[in-house]
């Protein structure tokens, strides 16, 4: 072969396709930025949760959800002015400002201010526990009004997360009544209204949000859920006990932290999880706050928790678990 005949066939040799074949593929490192974002945002909603518990019990939980949303409102105003050169969400569709303002009514107006009030009477544990309620009654409700098929694992994980949570607030009586609550039925309850009014609230912002930014859709749930107030601050004339509250240093400084961790920087981390891992992972991972709870309501609050309450809210987690496996 002649000398111009190889270097002819040198640059078809090293074409992109034979050159490839050549060199090894580079070894790529699994990213877990999106677990890794998940478990941040369950260590928010559980200092979120302690924060509030402890602000409540010094100024009531009126005035802690109330100053807590104007702060969250403040926060995520300013990343969204950075993020989307918006200060306000005045892009929205007039189908996402009704639906997202009906969502954060049933859920930060009334589904929170039973949360909040549980924090006062049961404690930031339990009510989380019973939190664990949401997805199940999500999808109850998706399955009784909007159609939607419930496998058996599904049913499956709501059997365990009733039981868990059952374990944890029943005992046994030595009446003539088999059991009884082991906490205040009044905090049960608020807790239950708790869960009831995020479930139906996520239902609502889901229909509503669509394809819009969420973010955006965040403010007007919380817009929405100050102007809730409002009208109750009247009835109740609870001003004076709003303007005590803002007096309240102590109280003050914790509001402050659980706005802080939870509807501005809990619900960004929630985002990141999803953009970066599947949604079932990010959710399951989520759902732990009830456990991560459990040694700082030890340890700050001198609480007492059982064997049979720490099986319990494993089981409920594990009960969560199974609808996103």
């Amino acid at each position: 072969m002649e000398i111009h005949e190889i270097i002819a066939i040198i640059p078809t040799f090293f074409d992109s396709q034979t050159y490839s074949t050549l060199i090894p593929e580079p070894i790529t490192i699994q990213s877990h930025l999106g677990e890794f974002a998940a478990l941040m945002t369950s260590i928010c909603w559980a200092i979120t949760a302690l924060s509030f518990e402890a602000a409540g019990k010094r100024v009531g939980s009126l005035s802690v959800n109330f100053i807590r949303l104007a702060l969250g409102f403040v926060f995520i105003s300013l990343f969204t002015l950075a993020y989307r050169g918006l200060l306000l969400p005045t892009d929205a569709p007039a189908k996402a400002w009704i639906w997202l303002s009906v969502s954060g009514i049933i859920g930060f107006t009334l589904g929170d201010l039973f949360l909040f009030q549980a924090f006062v009477v049961v404690g930031a544990r339990i009510s989380m526990l019973m939190m664990a309620l949401v997805p199940p009654i999500t999808a109850a409700i998706g399955w009784l009004f909007l159609h939607e098929t419930l496998s058996r694992q599904d049913l499956l994980g709501m059997a365990l997360t009733v039981a868990g949570i059952a374990l944890v607030t029943l005992e046994r009586n030595p009446g003539p009544k088999l059991v009884k609550l082991a906490h205040p039925v009044s905090g049960i309850l608020f807790a239950f209204g708790g869960a009831l009014g995020q479930a139906i609230g996520l239902i609502f912002s889901k229909f509503g949000m669509g394809d819009y930014n969420p973010f955006a859709a965040t403010q007007i749930r919380i817009m929405a859920g100050i102007l809730g107030f409002v009208p109750l601050f009247f009835v109740i004339r609870g001003w004076d006990r709003m303007r005590s509250a803002l007096r309240n240093r102590g109280a003050m400084a914790r509001i402050s932290l659980g706005s802080f961790f939870g509807p501005f920087l809990g619900v960004s981390l929630s985002l990141l999880a999803i953009q970066n891992t599947a949604t079932g992972i990010a959710s399951t991972i989520m759902a732990i706050v009830p456990l991560l709870i459990i040694p700082p309501a030890i340890l700050l609050f001198g609480e007492k928790v059982t064997l049979k309450e720490g099986i319990g809210a494993l089981i409920a987690v594990g009960g969560v678990a199974l609808f996103f496996i």
